[in-house]
Formats: C-alpha cells, sequence, structure tokens
C-alpha cells in the first residue's frame, strides 16, 4: 500500500498541474488543405481546452527572426486567416511566414508555415566577365535575379525587377526531422524561410520513409588545410550516385553554411539537387559553399554525433571502411516558437566563448 500511495501521489499531483496550464496537446493550430490558390480564403482551426477561457491570441511571425508582422484576437474553432492578418494577400514581398497560437501570451503549440508559390528564381552557369550562358570550366553559377543588371544593359529586359507570377500559398505545421544514425540521434530544424522549396522536398522524402538505412558514403573530417568539411548522405544505392529518381532546381537560400547546416548535394549542373545532402562540420570550411549549394536546415542537436561519424576512417576516395548510418529519419511536429532550441553551431560559439572568458589570462615570467 505505501509503495502504491507514492506511485498515485505524484501522478496525481501531475494531473492536478496539467489541468492548470494550457495544455499544447489539446492547444493547435490545424489546416485541411495543403494548397490555397491566391485570394482564396484560409481557413484554418483552433483548438483549445474547453474549459480555457484566457485570452487567446494569433500572431504573424516573420519566421527567420521571429519579429511580429500583426496580431490579432483569435478565437477557437474555425477561422479565416486572411479575414484577419490583412497582409497575407496584399504582401508583395512573397517571403515566407508562420502563424503562432498564444493562450494568454504564451506561444502554444506548433506554428503554421505560409511559404507563397512564386516563379521560381532559376540558377544557370555562366561566364563570369559577361553574365551570358556558359558550359566552360570557368562558368560560373549565378541566379536569374543576379543577371538583370546585365540583361538591362544590353536591352534584354525594361527593369531589374524579375518577372513573377503569385499563385497561391502552400500552408502546413511546422515540422522538425529526427534522424536514428548508428551513432545516435540528430534533430533538425527545417528553415523554409531560407529555402522553402528545399525544406519541403526533404519533408516529403523523409515522411515517406527514404531515409531509412541508407549509409554515409562520403566523409571529408578536414581539407587539406585543416578546416573540418562535410560528412555525405542520401544515396540509397550507396555508390554516391543514386537518388530519388527525380531532381530539384538549386535554390538561392539565406542560411549560411556552419557547422550542423543541412546543404543539398548536386553534380556539375547547379539544378541537380535530388536526396544526397551534406552536413557542415564548420564555418571556417564550408563558408566557400555560400550561393552555390542550397542550406536549408540546422541541428539542433546531435553534436557529438556529427563529431562521431566525422571521425571514422576512411579510405583514399574518403569513403569509410565501416560506414555510419541513418537508421530511419521522421518528421514530427516543431514545438512552439517559445520553445524553440538554438542551433548546434550558435551552441559551439557560445560554449568557445564561455571557455575563452573563463581562461586565466598568461602572465609574462618576470
Amino acid at each position: 500500500m505505501h509503495n502504491a500511495r507514492n506511485l498515485i501521489v505524484p501522478a496525481l499531483l501531475a494531473f492536478i498541474l496539467l489541468g492548470m496550464m494550457p495544455s499544447e496537446a489539446f492547444s493547435q493550430l490545424s489546416v485541411d488543405r495543403l494548397y490555397f490558390g491566391v485570394g482564396q480564403r484560409v481557413v484554418v482551426r483552433v483548438d483549445a481546452p474547453e474549459d480555457y477561457a484566457g485570452e487567446l491570441t494569433l500572431k504573424l511571425h516573420h519566421p527567420g527572426t521571429l519579429e511580429v508582422i500583426q496580431s490579432v484576437a483569435g478565437a477557437k474553432g474555425r477561422v479565416d486567416l486572411t479575414s484577419l492578418f490583412s497582409t497575407i494577400w496584399a504582401d508583395k514581398s512573397h517571403k515566407v511566414m508562420l502563424v503562432q497560437l498564444y493562450l494568454d501570451s504564451v506561444a502554444t503549440g506548433s506554428p503554421l508555415i505560409l511559404q507563397p508559390m512564386v516563379t521560381p528564381n532559376i540558377a544557370v552557369r555562366v561566364n563570369p566577365s559577361t553574365m551570358e550562358l556558359s558550359e566552360s570550366r570557368e562558368a560560373e553559377v549565378v541566379f536569374e535575379d543576379d543577371r538583370l543588371s546585365s540583361k538591362l544593359a544590353k536591352g534584354q529586359v525594361k527593369s531589374l525587377d524579375r518577372e513573377i507570377t503569385y499563385s497561391g500559398l502552400r500552408i502546413y505545421r511546422e515540422q522538425e526531422v529526427v534522424m536514428e544514425t548508428s551513432a545516435g540521434e540528430i534533430v533538425y530544424r527545417l528553415r523554409p524561410d531560407a529555402a522553402p522549396n528545399t525544406a519541403y522536398n526533404f519533408m516529403h522524402l523523409v515522411s515517406g520513409g527514404f531515409y531509412t538505412n541508407i549509409i554515409f558514403h562520403r566523409v571529408v573530417a578536414a581539407l587539406s588545410d585543416g578546416r573540418p568539411f562535410v560528412i555525405q548522405v542520401g544515396d540509397p544505392s550507396g555508390t554516391g550516385s543514386g537518388g530519388p529518381g527525380y531532381m530539384t532546381d538549386l535554390e538561392k537560400t539565406t542560411l549560411p553554411h556552419d557547422f550542423g547546416v543541412l546543404s543539398m548535394a548536386r553534380g556539375g549542373d547547379p539544378n541537380t539537387n535530388g536526396s544526397q545532402v551534406f552536413v557542415c562540420l564548420s564555418r571556417e570550411g564550408t563558408a566557400f559553399l555560400d550561393g552555390r549549394y542550397t542550406a536549408f536546415a540546422q541541428a539542433v542537436s546531435g553534436a557529438a554525433v556529427i563529431r562521431e561519424i566525422a571521425a571514422v576512417p576512411v579510405d583514399a576516395d574518403d569513403r569509410p571502411f565501416d560506414p555510419p548510418m541513418i537508421l530511419k529519419a521522421y518528421t514530427r511536429d516543431a514545438p512552439s516558437i517559445a520553445k524553440r532550441l538554438i542551433p548546434i553551431s550558435v551552441q559551439a560559439k557560445e560554449a568557445n566563448d564561455a571557455n575563452s572568458a573563463n581562461k586565466t589570462p598568461a602572465v609574462p615570467d618576470r
């Protein structure tokens, strides 16, 4: 009886505490459709505990900076976001936004990602001196908007504004990706604000079970000058030449390559992204990849796992003798913006700064 009482009291206490707090399990935003054509009503469902009588707010945020774009009073049940947020169809920047539910000013549940569907900014190979298309070895990868000033000077276009057709929104609950590897678990926060189509394609592959029992076929722990470089995975054939059976375009991203950042591997043609990805091992070793490869996610846990994979012995072609493996990968609802973990690249910098601050200054010999 004494043991039973010990079990009952903590359980009862937990039940009481849960009853006193807005439960994330019962407080959520959901959407019935993935796609909404431009100008259409965007109806979502706002779920909160039945007995919740506090203040309910919906806020439209910039997903990267979390700047509040607009805040409105919400209500339980089905609501039309376009009637609440005037900026949804009026916004001309065509940037990704997110909607977060707040209960009594506390961000609660996973936010919804609002991704505009717009004409893609295509990457091409050009002669850097003329900005004309080129397939030479000296050609550089640029995006269509980078060529507009050159085209304007030649009379090929009438303005520096790229022609964009806005078709509507792709809306889904924000997700994070969990990779269970033979060395341990890595959790990634997707960055649809930086590379929306790439993030969504990766999410699609993960949720479909693509990354199951796939080896890390390439491990380059460091460049010739010692800078930590990358570990690469995502080819079911294990040869380094395989993929999902289709290719996606290189996407212009705002996310710098850094420790724990996930980026798309590709061939010489910039628009040959598929399923192969690489994990960056340092900023100093991968900064030169910015603008040339699409970074789209950041690890928020698993730093030790990444370093362990990077430390495996490899042959002369950077192929591990005993390749580490992704056992499985899956998506799960992301936490509210208040509970986001910071990227491991930031964690590492903060740890280094703290260590430097705690070091005792060297005292010269007298």
